[in-house]
């Protein structure tokens, strides 16, 4: 399977997750592809279950993990080397919180080799389907969310509160020089808001495609970032806008 199908068919499962439901000229308006070409992207998809076919378009199937595999679908590459990047700024001995993300979910991967780290996380899946010689596994508890498998609510927000003197890792679901990083739903808002105030150090992993693609509830203002981590060099007004925040920018040969 190309690349340019796997990115297809991952934003299809990205529009899914957001509008619910999707039509085959409007994915072929918007992807610049034919129409046969995103029918038979929703044909392979509905076979494997992913989404369900109507007339004119498809939904989503109900009952499915949609969430976590339609987002690690899409930019799987800028991920990993957004991971590996990040996974450099985490010492021997240290300690860090990875969001449960699907970008951060590739730090983890990244850390291979490390020796005593502790790993505070609020995702099932981080906890259970990564398993990392030398890395001590946390795993908060919380109201659990079956779609995103982790945890939210009271009892995540207590259990931070009574933690300190770790680095953050956090994703985001799209960013603006004015509003500064974001997610889409208020509870991962909510949430990451204590994790980076009580974080010694906040890091953001951030791919290309959500630079200037703000999302709704604000996880941190700009200057509680120390770094940001992406996949190749940003346009020359967000490197001016890191640069006057005293941000670092890491990206592949870049500058750190």
């Amino acid at each position: 399977m190309s690349h340019a199908t796997l990115q297809r068919r991952g934003q299809i499962l990205t529009e899914l997750i957001d509008k619910k439901h999707v039509t085959v000229r409007g994915l072929a308006d918007r992807m610049d592809v034919s129409e046969a070409t995103v029918r038979r992207d929703l044909k392979m998809l509905a076979d494997q279950h992913d989404v369900l076919l109507v007339h004119g378009g498809a939904t989503l199937p109900q009952h499915r993990d949609y969430s976590f595999r339609a987002k690690a679908d899409r930019n799987p590459e800028a991920k990993r080397t957004i991971g590996r990047l990040a996974a450099e700024f985490v010492p021997d001995g240290d300690q860090i919180f990875v969001d449960s993300g699907t970008t951060c979910f590739q730090l983890i991967a990244a850390l291979q080799g490390r020796d005593n780290v502790s790993v505070l996380t609020t995702s099932l899946r981080i906890a259970t389907e990564l398993t990392v010689p030398g890395l001590n596994m946390i795993l908060l508890g919380g109201q659990y969310r079956a779609v995103r498998r982790d945890t939210v609510g009271p009892v995540a927000i207590h259990a931070i509160e009574h933690l300190r003197g770790y680095i953050a890792f956090i994703g985001t679901d799209g960013m603006s020089t004015d509003f500064g990083p974001a997610a889409s739903d208020i509870d991962s808002a909510h949430l990451y808001q204590l994790i980076v105030e009580n974080a010694r150090e906040t890091v953001l992993l951030a791919d290309q495609s959500k630079f200037s693609a703000p999302s709704l509830f604000r996880i941190a203002r700009w200057e509680q970032v120390s770094k940001v981590v992406t996949e190749s060099e940003p346009d020359q007004a967000w490197k001016q806008f890191f640069k006057a925040q005293d941000i670092g920018l890491i990206y592949p040969s870049g500058e750190k």
